[in-house]
């Protein structure tokens, strides 16, 4: 059984976390501990995943470091300094994404293919998420922006109730109207896929991998 360090483990995130892993002993892990912002950790893990916040982020990523162990963090909002150290790691496997879920990933993959086959079109972005989240626009919506060259400004968005997270890519001409919307319902999408991931990450060279890197991995497997 391999050992999960979870930061950020009195987030939502975190005990999605750790009720999966609980509930699919299949997986081959097991919780090793957990952490919040500012505690120290004592016992042994075999990588760690991080949903928290910045500081808790960075906090995580250095014990990683300290321990020699693989990191995946979720994160939002991280400062650049930070995502530019994560970058540029080669001691570590180091994982970062503004959002886990391979459909998300694949959903951006058609906003932007969707983008260069309709350039005379605006390109509206819009997203939704719980009340509770800080960032706005969220870290996925940043991404999908980056992605279409739509600046972070012209992104709107909503707080509504326990929203999840939905996001909604709007083309419009004079003749027509294209909307591409991908919606969570369960945050397990995103703690599963971290899971997935994680195992993943274990078995990786050390260095940085994004969302790309695992959609790859996961393609090559079909096709076995």
């Amino acid at each position: 059984m391999k050992k999960v360090l979870i930061n950020g483990a009195n987030g939502k995130m975190g005990q999605a976390l750790i009720r999966l892993i609980k509930a699919q002993p299949e997986l081959g892990l097991e919780v090793a501990a957990t952490r919040e912002t500012g505690e120290s950790v004592k016992e042994d893990f075999d990588v760690i995943i991080d949903f928290s916040t910045p500081q808790g982020a960075q906090e995580a990523f250095a014990l990683a470091k300290h321990r020699h162990k693989p990191f995946l963090t979720g994160t939002t909002n991280l400062p650049e300094t930070f995502l530019f150290q994560m970058q540029q790691e080669e001691k570590i496997p180091v994982f970062f994404a503004p959002n886990v879920s391979l459909s998300v990933y694949f959903f951006t993959e058609l906003v932007k293919q969707a983008a260069r086959m309709y350039p005379g079109y605006d390109l509206h972005l819009h997203e939704i998420h719980h009340i509770h989240k800080k960032d706005a626009p969220s870290g996925t919506a940043k991404k999908i922006a980056e992605a279409v060259n739509v600046p972070f400004e012209q992104v709107t968005y909503e707080r509504i109730g326990e929203t999840v997270g939905t996001h909604t890519a709007q083309y419009t001409s004079p003749f027509d109207e294209i909307t591409l919307t991908h919606k969570a319902t369960n945050r397990d999408l995103f703690a599963q896929s971290a899971l997935h991931i994680a195992c993943w990450l274990m078995k990786c060279e050390k260095g940085f991998y994004t969302m790309s890197d695992y959609a790859k991995f996961r393609l090559k497997e079909s096709k076995k």
